[in-house]
């Protein structure tokens, strides 16, 4: 994996999709909670692939429903390998972040799940 991902390219991509809804509060809180269990590239990268799911689903799922299908996620990667839809290229697209914290340097996606502490 290359440099760290920090909380402000996680919020980057909230932002920009309006991910939060009208539970902003909620959606923070449950953000900042995630940053102490997890590193910020695994909930970056689960943000994205989340993201790209629900392009899925009209209306896309926002705020508490959304933040749902992120835990789901997380929490199914913690006993499942982490497989990525995503190349490095698609995820430049998408969040227009340099892809390299949540890649690594040869375009290889995370393939574990790194829990803080």
């Amino acid at each position: 994996m290359g440099q760290q991902a920090n909380p402000q390219r996680i919020k980057h991509i909230v932002n920009a999709y309006q991910l939060a809804g009208e539970d902003a509060l909620v959606f923070n809180r449950a953000l900042d909670d995630w940053l102490g269990v997890y590193v910020a590239p695994l909930i970056e990268l689960a943000l994205v692939e989340t993201l790209v799911d629900g392009w899925l689903t009209v209306p896309m799922p926002r705020g508490l429903k959304f933040l749902h299908r992120l835990q789901e996620r997380l929490l199914s990667w913690e006993s499942q390998p982490i497989i990525s839809t995503l190349t490095p290229d698609q995820f430049h697209q998408i969040t227009g972040l340099d892809p390299a914290p949540i890649f690594g340097n040869n375009g290889a996606p995370l393939t574990r799940i790194k829990v803080q502490g």
